[in-house]
C-alpha cells in the first residue's frame, strides 16, 4: 500500500509540474481571458493575493481556453478550477455540458450582497434554473477628451448627448484650428467593438441583421467622408489610446474604460469622460458582461467556490474598480475615495447606460472558438470602405455573405441588439 501511495504521488507531482494547474492543497487555478496584457495581469495577481487560499491566475485568449476546457471535458480529467470570461464565452461550454450549475452558490452569495439581476439572469443562458456563471465585473467603452479640446465643440453641442455629426464637426473644427487632425481611434486595437457595439448600432438598431442594409452603408460612408479625414492616420496603429492622449497626439478618443484609464490616472485635471455619439437609430453601445464559471473537470472545484466568493465581495470589486477599470456587479461597493480618474470614469460610464436613447448591443454569442472570423468581418467591411474606397453596397454584400455562412455554420442564434432568433441569425 505504501508502494502505491508513493508511485501515486510521484504521478501526481510529475504531471503538476508539465500543467502547473492540478489542485495541490488549498490551490486554485484560475483561468481567465480578461487581464491578459502583462501589466493589468499584475495588478490581477496582487488583488487574487489577498484571497484566503493560494490562486494561481493564467491568462488565456478565448479560442484557447475553450479548446482546453472541451478537450478536458472528452478526458475526464481537468487542470483548471475557475474560468473568467466574456458572456459570449460561455454558450459552447454550456452547450457541451461542461459547466455546474451554480445557483446554489449564487443564493449564499446574495445572503451578503445584491448581484445585479440583468447580470445574473445573461448567466443563466436563456434556461429558467441553470446557473452557467455569475457575473464577475462589467465595463463598456467611452469616449475622452482633452480639455483643450473643448473649445472647439459645435455650438450647441452637449458633451453628454453627442450626434455622431456633431462628433465629425468637431474632428473637423480641431483639425482647422490646429493643423493637425486631433481625433483618434484604436484600429489596433478593439476597434472591431466600435463597429459592431457602437457604429453599426447606431445607424442599423442593431449589429448583425442589418449589417449589409442601406442604413449600415450610410454609417461606412459618413465614416469614410466626414470621419476619418479627420482622424489621425496614425490611428491605424494606436492599440491603447491612452497614449497618444497623453502624448497630445489625440484630443479626443475612443476606447475601452479600461485602455483609458492610464490617461484619466496620470493626469485626471487634463481629461474629460463622456458618452459615446448617438446615430440616427439610437445611441450604440456595448455592455461587456464578464462572468465565473466552474468546469465538471475543476480538481479543486470547492476551492473555486471560496474564490467567487472572494472576487465578489465589495471590498475586491472595490479594488478591481480602483486598480482595472472594471465596474461592480455587486452592492455595496464603496466608491466615496475613488481615486480622482477612476470618479470621472465612472460617471462617464453611469452617463452612457442610462441614456434614454441608448441600444445595448451584447458581444457576439455563440460563436465558440469562431469569435474571431465576426470581428475580421466587421473589421473587413471598414477597411475596403473606409480605408481602400471600394463601393460600400458590393462590400456589404460580399462580407455579409461570409457572415451569413459564419452564423449558418455555428448555429449562432440573434443576439441583443438583434431580435430573437429561431436557429441561426439571418441577415436582410
Amino acid at each position: 500500500m505504501t508502494k502505491k501511495l508513493s508511485l501515486l504521488l510521484a504521478f501526481v507531482f510529475l504531471v503538476s509540474l508539465f500543467t502547473g494547474a492540478l489542485a495541490q492543497d488549498n490551490k486554485v487555478t484560475f483561468m481567465s481571458t480578461q487581464f491578459n496584457v502583462v501589466e493589468e495581469s499584475d495588478k490581477a495577481k496582487a488583488i487574487l493575493a489577498e484571497f484566503g487560499g493560494t490562486a494561481d491566475f493564467v491568462p488565456s485568449e478565448e479560442g484557447p481556453m475553450i479548446d482546453l476546457i472541451l478537450a478536458e471535458a472528452s478526458a475526464d480529467e481537468g487542470t483548471v478550477d475557475l474560468l473568467g470570461a466574456l458572456h459570449g464565452t460561455f454558450p459552447t461550454l454550456a452547450n457541451n455540458d461542461t459547466l455546474f450549475d451554480l445557483t446554489d452558490l449564487l443564493a449564499e452569495i446574495e445572503q451578503s450582497v445584491d448581484v445585479n439581476d440583468s447580470f445574473v439572469e445573461l448567466g443563466k443562458l436563456g434556461t429558467e434554473d441553470y446557473q452557467y456563471y455569475i457575473p464577475w465585473m462589467q465595463a463598456t467603452y467611452t469616449m475622452a477628451a482633452n480639455k483643450q479640446a473643448l473649445e472647439y465643440l459645435p455650438e450647441g453641442a452637449d458633451i453628454n448627448a453627442l450626434t455622431w455629426d456633431q462628433l465629425a464637426e468637431w474632428a473637423k473644427n480641431m483639425q482647422e484650428a490646429t493643423g493637425e487632425p486631433r481625433l483618434g481611434l484604436p484600429v489596433a486595437g478593439l476597434f472591431h467593438r466600435f463597429l459592431e457595439g457602437y457604429a453599426f448600432p447606431s445607424w442599423t438598431g442593431g449589429m448583425v441583421t442589418g449589417f449589409k442594409t442601406q442604413e449600415a452603408a450610410d454609417m461606412l460612408v459618413f465614416m469614410r467622408d466626414q470621419l476619418w479625414p479627420y482622424t489621425n492616420p496614425e490611428s491605424i496603429n494606436y492599440e491603447f489610446m491612452s497614449e497618444p492622449l497623453l502624448s497630445g497626439e489625440v484630443w479626443v478618443a475612443f476606447d475601452h474604460v479600461a485602455r483609458l484609464k492610464a490617461a484619466f490616472d496620470e493626469q485626471p485635471q487634463d481629461f474629460v469622460a463622456f458618452p459615446t455619439p448617438a446615430g440616427p437609430a439610437g445611441r450604440g453601445y456595448m455592455p461587456v458582461v464578464v462572468g465565473l464559471a466552474v468546469p465538471y473537470t475543476s480538481p479543486n472545484p470547492d476551492g473555486a467556490d471560496e474564490l467567487i466568493k472572494f472576487l465578489l465581495s465589495p471590498e475586491t470589486q472595490g479594488a478591481i474598480l480602483r486598480d482595472l477599470g472594471f465596474y461592480p456587479v455587486v452592492s455595496g461597493v464603496d466608491t466615496a475615495n475613488l481615486p480622482e480618474g477612476v470618479a470621472i470614469q465612472s460617471a462617464a460610464v453611469e452617463a452612457l447606460t442610462t441614456a434614454p436613447d441608448g441600444i445595448p448591443a451584447l458581444l457576439p454569442v455563440g460563436l465558440g472558438d469562431r469569435g474571431g472570423e465576426i470581428n475580421q468581418i466587421f473589421r473587413n467591411a471598414f477597411n475596403r470602405v473606409v480605408l481602400e474606397g471600394q463601393d460600400p453596397m458590393t462590400v456589404l454584400e460580399e462580407e455579409g455573405a461570409a457572415l451569413q455562412t459564419l452564423l449558418d455554420e455555428t448555429g449562432a442564434p440573434c443576439w441583443a441588439p438583434d431580435p430573437p432568433s429561431d436557429g441561426a441569425c439571418q441577415l436582410k
